[in-house]
């Protein structure tokens, strides 16, 4: 019996001793209320900071712009969007009639028709119709794909787009280089998609890609003898030194007529000036022989 009670007074000292709270814990006891919550603000000044920091600070501009709060090109009057199936079906009528940016009417609509060469945008043909029927000046164009040929391409955007005089130039939107191809290489398959299109409308085409992309892979002197349409986010002006057309300046505009966000985009130039880009204009490159032809 004796030892059972040395095993029990053993247990109960491990166990006593186990019970113990830890070196931290008697810390936490003795420390003052106030530091305790000093410490949790703490805390949360050094979270919001990394949010801030990591998630906020480098969208900025594109934070601002989704709650309203960004400001518009200035010293621009020639106002128009960029369309495709995206923006689902759209009320021609409240856009004609409402739909203003910076209280300015909006002049001319970017449509886009196909992509790669077997894909046609579903809402191309209505898009492009309604455009027309309610009185804006309309352009269609290309998304260009790395997995098709560029002649293909240009084929293909040229079997399914009927453009007409008072339309602007077909538009090539290029923003991926092939990974299997050379830089020369994939100025040559850019250029050779523009020369057939260039050949069968009778007019240079506009060139559309972001600025970066420009610099790094386009920036040849060949390319600039094509109109350029830049897309440039939230800043207050374009960084390209360079002479350009159309300023593609956000991705997060509201209209009415349109639901969710659309692209706004600028015209460098007067509406005259923006009319006599379209085909069919005296100063238009080669449209005789696309009259002739059509």
């Amino acid at each position: 019996m004796p030892a059972n009670r040395n095993t029990s007074k053993g247990r109960r000292a491990k166990s006593s001793k186990h019970k113990q709270p830890g070196i931290l814990l008697r810390l936490f006891h003795r420390m003052p209320r106030w530091s305790f919550w000093l410490g949790v603000v703490a805390i949360m000044v050094v979270y919001v900071w990394a949010f801030y920091y990591f998630f906020v600070s480098p969208f900025g501009f594109r934070w601002r712009a989704l709650y309203g709060d960004t400001s518009l090109p200035q010293g621009y009057e020639i106002h128009g969007i960029d369309i495709s199936h995206y923006q689902g079906d759209i009320n021609w009528a409240m856009l004609r009639s409402q739909g203003q940016i910076d209280r300015c009417p909006i002049r001319f609509v970017m449509i886009k028709a196909t992509e790669g060469a077997s894909r046609i945008d579903p809402k191309f043909k209505n898009n492009f119709e309604q455009s027309l029927e309610h009185g804006f000046t309309r352009g269609a164009y290309h998304f260009y794909s790395v997995h098709s040929p560029a002649k293909d391409q240009a084929n293909f955007f040229i079997k399914n787009v009927n453009l007409q005089q008072g339309d602007l130039p077909p538009v090539l939107d290029v923003e991926h280089k092939p990974k299997g191809q050379s830089d020369d290489e994939f100025k040559n398959s850019v250029l050779e998609w523009l020369n057939l299109v260039e050949k069968h409308y009778g007019v240079k085409p506009i060139i559309y890609t972001y600025y970066k992309f420009k610099m790094q892979y386009l920036s040849d002197r060949e390319f600039d003898q094509y109109p350029y349409w830049i897309a440039h986010y939230y800043v207050d002006s374009v960084e390209y030194q360079g002479d350009w057309k159309f300023w593609q300046h956000t991705d997060v505009g509201k209209l009415p007529g349109i639901k969710g966000y659309v692209d706004f985009n600028i015209y460098n130039g007067s509406y005259y000036d923006l009319r006599q880009l379209t085909i069919g204009s005296r100063e238009t490159i080669g449209v005789e022989a696309y009259k002739e032809k059509n």
